[in-house]
């Protein structure tokens, strides 16, 4: 029988190598000229997956010889290449991990957002970097039927959640069908947009006027419930990933908040297949 770490592996280096632009390469390149860039990947995955830091992650990995033979790996590479590896993978092919994680779409989505903290630096690092906001703002696109994450957006700014929702909406128009929201995303300009697209808003609009009442009233409990269901995976993910994001850049924290859901979205697809 399979054990879930062993199928976390072997479904993350799956997905790794349907985004990478060489997926043929052998985990570990000869002469000890590196790794390929589905391997680090992988890793990078298994090292959020366990909650530990790259030096604490290839050392139990060492351990556990179930995950060299899924990843055809013959060594580990030194801790400071992964970190180097989590910098230099560009924030698309993450983007391109997530999508390729979140097997299964229907359609039917939920938007909301939520504060994630930023790990508290030493008081030294902080004024170098002015580092003065404490929380990174996350915005996840849930499928309401499957729980997969399809997008997240993040952002240490003050942006209204209608600004980011048009932004992630427009980002994911050809797989929606309908997109549930809580009245934070009840602008006009939002709503027109998704209509645009041929998208139903599941949004309850503030009342001003009849036509307000008439489009609440056509909208049952259920529908708009629907959006409850990030506020469901983000608890998830909080819970069992960590409320914190620990990377010392606000572009590398985005990389792992994107990994994040990436995470989740593999081990939902090992424990719910």
């Amino acid at each position: 029988m399979n054990s879930e770490i062993r199928l976390f592996a072997r479904n993350s280096a799956e997905k790794a190598k349907s985004v990478v632009t060489n997926p043929d390469e052998p985990a570990d390149l000869e002469e000890g000229s590196g790794f390929a860039e589905w391997t680090m990947l992988t890793l990078l995955a298994l090292r959020i997956e366990f909650g530990k830091s790259y030096r604490e992650i290839l050392d139990l990995l060492s351990e556990i010889p179930i995950i060299l033979d899924e990843i055809g790996l013959t060594r580990f590479p030194h801790y400071t290449v992964l970190r180097d590896w989590f910098e230099k993978i560009p924030t698309g092919t993450w983007r391109a991990f997530l999508r390729a994680s979140a097997e299964k779409r229907t359609g039917q989505a939920a938007m909301d957002s939520t504060g994630f903290d930023r790990d508290h630096p030493s008081s030294h690092y902080a004024n170098r970097s002015d580092y003065c906001v404490r929380a990174l703002k996350v915005t996840a696109l849930v499928d309401t039927e499957t729980l997969y994450i399809t997008d997240i957006h993040s952002t240490t700014r003050k942006k209204s959640d209608q600004r980011i929702g048009l932004q992630v909406a427009r980002r994911n128009v050809c797989n929606l069908r309908s997109l549930a929201a809580d009245r934070g995303y009840d602008t006009k300009a939002f709503c027109d947009e998704l209509h645009a697209h041929e998208i139903r808003p599941l949004i309850k609009q503030r009342i001003d006027s009849s036509l307000d009442h008439a489009h609440n009233a056509r909208m049952n409990s259920d529908d708009y419930n629907k959006h409850l269901m990030s506020e469901t995976v983000f608890s998830s993910i909080k819970r069992t990933l960590g409320a914190a994001v620990r990377a010392r850049s606000w572009s590398l924290e985005f990389r792992e908040m994107i990994l994040k859901a990436t995470v989740y979205n593999l081990r939902r697809s090992v424990r719910y297949p």
